[in-house]
């Protein structure tokens, strides 16, 4: 079941991909048959051919001469014939290309290449492109020539024709570009006549005063509903490719040295505050005591000793403690050494 609708799937694509395209006249069938009827002498006026072509493998080359009439009308023509029976109210997009021969005759008179006619029985068409003299013209029946441009021979021109179908110049218009320049903005105009259908008429049809052979080219002619299916694809242009030069052989790639695990860092040892420094000032100074006055050791200066006359007193010079004065001044002395023992 699966493969069953895939396979509906890529059968319906592509014809719902070209949905809008309505008709086709583009002679890739390789002949006539994608029109309803001619209306030519003989089957060499239009003749479907491999070359020239603007696209795809075929086209129509269409040829009249002086005296040609096949439907005994007035003027000479050799023409295909699609009857679109476009209806009032109706959209459509026409795309269409032609190219005129080298030698295509430059003549003051009408020479019809694309008209849309009506189906009534008489009269100049609705539309019609024609040449006369040097200039291609779009009329409009009700309107006149609307545009015009130089002819030009021997080169495809792609035309692209947006029509409303209406009776009426308040509803319907036409728009008109060639060769991918829009060159008619949307013109108001009766594109019918009151009460008839248009069809398609494809090939050349000329006033009958025409001598020369007159030579025409169509190709791809399609109808559609939306401006899409008319014009061209635009693809954009491909990156340039910039050539970087040859590309220069490095050498073959070294192993890059290999990373030598130098361990875990180790924490520094922690600095130990040794405090603030201390001023050492001065050696302190040892106080050795009040220093003992040989005489005495009471802090009365002894009188003199008069050791000439003697004194009654005197016990061979011993302080009056009964000590002697030369044991005092050794105790004295030793006192002083041992303090200055305690400052070195």
């Amino acid at each position: 079941m699966k493969a069953l609708h895939l396979w509906l799937v890529a059968c319906l694509l592509p014809s719902l991909a070209a949905a809008e395209i309505v008709w086709r006249g583009d002679f890739e069938t390789g002949n006539r048959s994608q029109y309803s009827t001619e209306q030519m002498v003989s089957s060499d006026r239009l003749q479907v051919v491999t070359s020239p072509v603007a696209e795809g493998k075929y086209a129509l080359k269409a040829t009249v001469k002086q005296g040609d009439d096949p439907i005994n009308s007035s003027g000479n023509r050799n023409e295909l014939v699609y009857l679109s029976n476009e209806k009032v109210g109706s959209e459509y997009w026409y795309r269409w290309k032609v190219m005129f021969a080298n030698d295509f005759p430059s003549v003051d008179a009408w020479q019809l290449f694309t008209q849309w006619h009506h189906d009534g029985c008489c009269g100049s068409p609705p539309v019609e492109f024609f040449v006369k003299g040097e200039l291609i013209r779009l009329t409009l029946n009700d309107s006149g020539t609307v545009w015009s441009t130089a002819l030009k021979r021997g080169a495809w021109q792609e035309f692209i024709f947006h029509v409303k179908w209406s009776p009426d110049a308040s509803v319907g218009y036409v728009e008109l570009w060639l060769n991918g320049t829009q060159v008619l903005k949307k013109t108001y105009a009766k594109t019918m006549f009151s009460g008839q259908n248009n069809y398609l008429k494809l090939g050349l049809y000329r006033a009958d005063t025409v001598k020369p052979v007159g030579v025409v080219y169509h190709d791809g002619m399609i109808q559609a509903t939306k401006r899409e299916d008319v014009f061209p694809v635009v693809k954009p242009d491909p990156e340039p490719v910039v050539d970087a030069g040859t590309p220069v052989d490095a050498g073959t790639p070294k192993d890059p040295e290999p990373v030598v695990d130098a361990g875990s860092p180790v924490d520094p040892e922690p600095v130990v505050d040794a405090g603030s420094p201390v001023d050492p000032g001065p050696e302190p100074v040892v106080d050795a005591g009040t220093p003992v006055d040989a005489g005495t050791n009471t802090g009365v200066k002894p009188a003199p000793l008069d050791e000439s006359g003697g004194d009654a007193n005197f016990q061979g010079g011993c302080s009056a403690s009964g000590g002697s004065l030369a044991a005092f001044s050794l105790l004295g002395l030793l006192g002083l050494a041992r303090a200055r023992r305690r400052r070195s």
